[in-house]
């Protein structure tokens, strides 16, 4: 899975590739974070009604249809290999695909001390060697309450781990490859959602580092 991630890739950087307005005051209160967590908002590129724009989403998918958005079931990632089938990802699947930017992802590989047989677990963190951003592939939805509330959510896709992966963890967020955003966000479906399955498969590693870290930053 993937539970944490970094983004501390400065503003200035960061907006060739975004597209679309911003969310309201990104400019003013945007601040690169070591550590993305669950439950925090995360930046996002979608589109919608075929226009492009970056909004900003809770980490925790909570589906259009759901009768309590402050229940248990919060999804952080989803698998790819099902997502097709799933309730909780059906509908954003067909229509609700996000870029969402990040320049580092930590997983952590279980381990065990020789000497007292204490199980623990070492953190990792995965970046591009060049230290440039990437687009992890998400899922995002817009629940309404009767109010007229609105909380737009979001999950991580995950896949089978690539050769760099393996040996730490059985499972890696997909990434989505430059150039491909606007036929990842376009919304599509049947052959074309099909057509999309290979870019969430394992992919090259050659580019990427894997860092073990004795604590988290």
């Amino acid at each position: 899975m993937c539970g944490r991630f970094s983004l501390t890739t400065a503003l200035d950087a960061l907006l060739p590739r975004l597209q679309g307005p911003l969310p309201d005051g990104l400019e003013e209160h945007y601040a690169p974070r070591p550590q993305v967590r669950p439950g925090e908002p995360l930046l996002l590129q979608r589109q919608e009604h075929g226009s492009l724009a970056v909004g900003l989403a809770l980490w925790g998918l909570v589906p259009e249809w759901s009768k309590d958005p402050l229940g248990r079931s919060r999804p952080i990632n989803a698998r790819c290999e099902t997502v097709a089938e799933k309730p909780f990802f059906r509908g954003p699947w067909r229509h609700r695909r996000a870029l969402i930017p990040a320049d580092g992802f930590y997983e952590w590989q279980n381990r065990t001390d020789p000497a007292t047989g204490k199980a623990w677990k070492q953190p990792w963190l995965f970046r591009r060697r060049d230290g440039a951003p990437f687009w992890l592939g998400g899922l995002w939805d817009r629940w309404c309450g009767p109010d007229g509330g609105e909380l737009e959510s979001c999950v991580v896709l995950t896949t089978a781990p690539n050769d760099l992966l393996r040996r730490v963890h059985d499972r890696m967020p997909v990434v989505i490859p430059d150039g491909l955003e606007q036929a990842w966000l376009e919304a599509t479906d049947g052959p074309g959602l099909r057509a999309l399955e290979p870019l969430m498969g394992p992919w090259d590693p050659a580019a990427w580092e894997a860092v073990k870290l004795e604590r988290m930053p």
